[in-house]
């Protein structure tokens, strides 16, 4: 018998290959069929295939987008980690024109998981912060 990952396992595995790395044919390795998502972007979302337009548009908008573990802490398939996003805007992301400019914004998210895949995530980002960023590297 196999044995089920360490949740902060699959946390890093989500952020590393589907987020950093774009690789979209790891979802069905790491998430559940009708995994739920509530992103602080605005999002939720139920189900493998949404959550992938998602990836996609986010990606598209950030240009190098990354995802920083920054601390995680797991226990009984939940995991909640301190995280740190950032890419270079080079698309319409957030009704804000494309900058070409860094930005960076803090977050957190809670994971949790059933039979060795993700089940669930809830993330909060401090959109404040982004979007002000998004203000600041405006073209006059």
């Amino acid at each position: 018998m196999a044995r089920d990952p360490n949740p902060r396992e699959l946390v890093n595995a989500f952020y590393e290959r589907i987020w950093n790395t774009g690789d979209l044919s790891a979802i069905p390795d790491l998430l559940t069929e009708n995994f739920e998502f509530r992103g602080s972007l605005g999002s939720e979302l139920v189900g493998r295939e949404a959550f992938s337009g998602y990836v996609c548009a986010v990606r598209e908008a950030l240009a190098g987008y990354r995802c920083e573990i920054l601390e995680c802490v797991s226990e009984r398939g939940r995991a909640f980690a301190k995280m740190r996003f950032s890419g270079v805007h080079v698309a319409p992301f957030r009704g804000f024109e494309p900058t070409g400019k860094a930005v960076q914004w803090m977050g957190a998210a809670l994971f949790d998981s059933k039979d060795g895949l993700i089940s669930s995530l809830w993330v909060l980002g401090d959109v404040a912060a982004l979007d002000a960023l998004l203000t600041l590297n405006r073209q006059p």
